[in-house]
């Protein structure tokens, strides 16, 4: 977007409008007609709009784009979009084809229903053409809307949607530059876009994986989700309703035990925990910004390489903005009500307990105090002898005293310098702090 002049929704509506070679319909269901909207309401529509619909009835729904899919999900969306895009070329491509760039835009959204109870989010796709004639490119996001009132979701829809249009006519130069033309007057307070897929000649050469990572890095999404299948998935569809067991830390050296880790957490969850949910799930977890004691942004390219290596272990990788464990665990409970459990080596639980949590008003205590009271507990796996004495030596751990077993260090055997031994041995004995045995082999971080 550099050296364009920035342009308001109105603007960029008005501006496709009056771009004779750009035709294309609008199918929406759930959250308005707000897309569609803009271009009806901002003048020369007819110079744009072929068609907008919305199926708001699921049998309506149903015969236009066929059964057995849930309405918000993404294979409604993909049928939503073949089907327009059929219909579309199949009745203007002889007459128009010639000098027209066509497109299909299809979202199908949950805003905030009346009692406030839904997850609120979508689906939005667009399929567009670069010239005349010229093979379709596809773009397919999800998105989580975070204003507290259905006006505004509508209102954010409506503007992203406008946004997805423009860019896809004026900012394909790289992903940067489309992404923050899509995000463009919203931000993570208004929306996130958590799953991002592209397909087609307009997006040769970009890598996908990187770019599911910069929307976090990018500031598009407070987290991603690398999967262990082939596609990808947002994180809700991931966590909705299930027991987590995470695995975070520094990933500088992939080691098995990390996995090790998941495996004997997830082993330990309570019957009772898992007969409520659908099921238990583990994951890695990292973080955009770094886990260390020195704060620094992992480049995309960094991240998907750390991811790859941690997919070869059989569970997946979350990816989130923030540091903090205490962030992680709001951002879960979005999606699921049970317990959240960090399965951690020692050297994260010290990370934990020495952090400044400069950003909160009441430090240490604050932050402590929001991990636990969101119904978390932290597995902790011992360390070694060694790398506590690195970490003394590096951290500045003055006061810190340990008794080992077999050059192992486990949580219920190292003790913080007082004040803040007492609040250690208040979390162990509650039970929010669980020490583990675990394997006798090294512990990575």
């Amino acid at each position: 977007m550099d050296g364009l002049e920035k342009l308001g929704t109105h603007q960029k509506a008005l501006s496709i409008n009056l771009d004779a070679t750009v035709f294309g319909s609008f199918a929406e269901i759930g959250a308005g007609q707000e897309v569609a909207r803009w271009f009806l309401r901002v003048g020369g529509a007819s110079g744009t709009v072929a068609k907008t619909i919305s199926a708001y009835d699921k049998e309506v729904s149903d015969d236009l784009y066929g059964a057995g899919t849930r309405y918000v999900s993404k294979p409604r969306l993909q049928a939503m979009l073949e089907s327009e895009w059929h219909q579309l070329i199949g009745q203007l491509q002889d007459s128009r084809g010639a000098a027209t760039k066509f497109f299909s835009f299809v979202d199908t959204v949950s805003a905030r229903n009346f009692s406030g109870t839904n997850d609120c989010n979508g689906w939005v796709g667009l399929r567009f053409q670069q010239q005349p004639g010229g093979c379709p490119s596809d773009v397919i996001l999800h998105v989580n809307l975070r204003d507290s009132t259905n006006l505004r979701q509508q209102e954010a829809v409506g503007i992203l949607g406008v946004n997805l249009l423009y860019a896809s006519q004026h900012a394909l130069g790289d992903a940067n530059s489309f992404l923050a033309s899509v995000f463009e007057d919203l931000g993570l307070q208004r929306v996130e876009i958590d799953c991002v897929e592209l397909s087609g000649p307009a997006f040769e050469g970009w890598d996908r994986s990187e770019l599911q990572a910069f929307l976090v890095t990018g500031g598009f999404a407070e987290a991603v989700v690398f999967s262990t299948g082939s596609e990808f998935v947002p994180p809700n569809e991931l966590l909705y309703k299930r027991a987590i067991v995470f695995a975070p830390g520094r990933f500088d050296s992939v080691e098995l035990l990390h996995g090790e880790f998941i495996a004997a957490t997830l082993a330990q969850l309570p019957k009772d925990e898992l007969k409520e949910s659908k099921g238990g799930i583990g994951l890695f977890c990292l973080s955009s910004s770094g886990t260390g004691f020195v704060e620094k942004k992992t480049p995309p390219a960094e991240i998907v390489t750390h991811v790859n290596e941690l997919l070869k272990l059989g569970y997946g990788v979350m990816v989130f903005r923030a540091r903090e464990l205490y962030t992680m665990s709001a951002y879960v409970n979005r999606y699921t009500k049970l317990r959240v459990h960090f399965a951690i080596g020692l050297s994260v639980m010290v990370r934990v307990l020495m952090d400044s949590y400069k950003d909160l008003p009441g430090t240490l205590l604050e932050g402590i105090a929001r991990l636990f009271a969101q119904n978390v507990h932290l597995s902790v796996f011992p360390m070694t002898v060694e790398d506590a004495e690195n970490r003394a030596k590096i951290a500045g751990l003055a006061g810190w005293t340990w008794e080992q077993t077999n050059g192992l260090i486990y949580a219920d055997k190292i003790h913080p310098g007082e004040p803040l031994d007492h609040l250690y041995k208040y979390l162990l004995a509650s039970g929010m702090i669980l020490p583990q045995r675990g394997s006798e082999t090294r512990p990575a971080e």
